[in-house]
């Protein structure tokens, strides 16, 4: 008897949801099928603008709409692909589209736009979302929440692991063999998002392809060493971050700050050095142990990245996940389907040690077709 959830996850790049219908009954990675709507430019655009704006936003209910009503494609196209019911789907588990993240405000929240009643009502399949609430609740950082299901998946008893995510933010997770030990996990800094906003300013290009533009540029090592002293790296985790804080204006002052130009390719080989500085430097506070690195998310696909990351993480070992039978560029998608299915099992999804809450929580909300 099957046991199909279905997972939707939209990052910090804002270019598409990718959806995922599982069935659980098989195992916690198997994929029935799996699909990546796009977002249109006008809604891209105006999710971008709030974004920037970086303040909790007050009005959003259009988008909100229109984020739950691009999600439902992506539920279509999936359960058009399978040939599977909506009835016989448990669950859907969105984490919607990130606006706003301050779990340090006061109060602390983060902010989804995809409204999960209006997901449930169209598809007609219980929609659980605003899974990291239940944790800022709880005194953590509502992240990274994929960290628990990297350690259901891939953790191993024969060697200690880092799972890398290389979506707009990079995040690690530690796993340790030994099921004793804490598992850490936290958001080292910027992956793609500065790469891709400063790409897109000059070049009118989404993302820079196999990191080309980067390679054709040279790093300019006093810029490097000038953004390193941004107080996120050396805060101690737990801790994440967003485009709250890495964006195009805090290009900017680095660039004001240093007061020589530079050209925009030295620029973006800088950015892409700078994300691999600050990732080897957090594997090598925190996990100095582990020998494996294995690569999820968009970034991993970026070539010239993971050859100088390789280079920095010398005597470490650099694989995908997709080796160990999770597919790079589902993980996230995966994870959200996955925690439905603990929620729906009234199960704890948080990590206290990566997130930092006083205890393990349910996380999420539901909503039902009505």
């Amino acid at each position: 008897m099957p046991e199909y959830f279905i997972g939707l996850m939209s990052g910090t790049s804002v270019d598409a949801i990718d959806a995922v219908l599982m069935d659980f009954a098989k195992s916690n990675t198997y994929i029935v099928t799996s699909y990546s709507q796009s977002i249109s430019s006008q809604l891209r655009n105006d999710i971008n603008s709030l974004i920037a704006a970086r303040q909790q936003p007050k009005d959003f209910t259009q988008l909100d709409k229109q984020f739950a009503e691009t999600s439902y494609k992506a539920v279509n196209k999936l359960l058009k692909q399978a040939s599977v019911e909506a009835s016989q789907v448990s669950a859907i588990g969105s984490h919607g589209q990130t606006v706003f993240h301050d779990p340090k405000g006061i109060p602390p929240v983060s902010i989804q736009i995809g409204n999960p009643k209006i997901i449930a009502k169209i598809s007609k399949i219980p929609t659980v979302c605003n899974f990291r609430q239940a944790d800022i609740n709880a005194g953590g950082q509502g992240a990274p929440l994929a960290c628990a299901y990297h350690a259901e998946v891939l953790q191993s008893s024969r060697e200690e692991r880092v799972v890398l995510n290389l979506g707009g933010i990079a995040n690690i997770t530690k796993l340790p063999k030994d099921n004793d030990e804490t598992i850490i996990g936290f958001d080292t800094g910027p992956a793609n998002t500065l790469m891709d906003a400063w790409i897109q300013k000059h070049l009118n290009k989404s993302f820079d392809q196999d990191g080309n533009w980067a390679q054709s540029g040279k790093v300019n090592i006093t810029l490097l060493k000038q953004m390193l002293e941004d107080d996120y790296f050396t805060n101690l985790p737990p801790k994440s971050t967003g485009r709250e804080h890495f964006n195009l204006e805090w290009l900017q002052h680095q660039l004001d700050n240093h007061r020589v130009k530079v050209l925009p390719e030295d620029i973006q080989a800088t950015l892409l050095a700078l994300t691999a500085h600050t990732i080897a430097d957090s594997v090598d506070a925190w996990c100095p142990q582990s020998k494996k690195i294995l690569l999820c998310g968009g970034g991993s696909e970026n070539k010239y990245f993971v050859q100088q990351l390789e280079k920095i993480l010398d005597g470490k070992a650099l694989q995908c996940t997709s080796d160990y039978g999770v597919p790079t560029k589902w993980m996230e998608a995966m994870a959200f389907a996955w925690l439905a299915k603990l929620y729906m099992g009234n199960k704890p999804g948080n990590i206290p040690s990566v997130t930092g809450a006083d205890k393990p929580v349910v996380l999420g909300e539901i909503y039902y077709p009505v």
